[in-house]
């Protein structure tokens, strides 16, 4: 199953400009654990993390 995507960027205006087309891309089976979000690190959070 392909997905499609479109990159573009929006100002300060809400105009919008389009960085890429519409493009087809084959999704990803798997994602390596390095490229997940890093846990947080907020002094705010009780011990620093979420």
């Amino acid at each position: 199953m392909t997905m499609v995507i479109k990159v573009y960027e929006v100002d300060r205006y809400g105009r919008t400009r389009v960085v890429r087309p519409k493009a087809e891309v084959v999704p990803a089976e798997t994602v390596e654990p390095s490229t997940e979000f890093p846990a947080c690190r907020c002094d705010q959070r009780e011990g620093g993390q979420r």
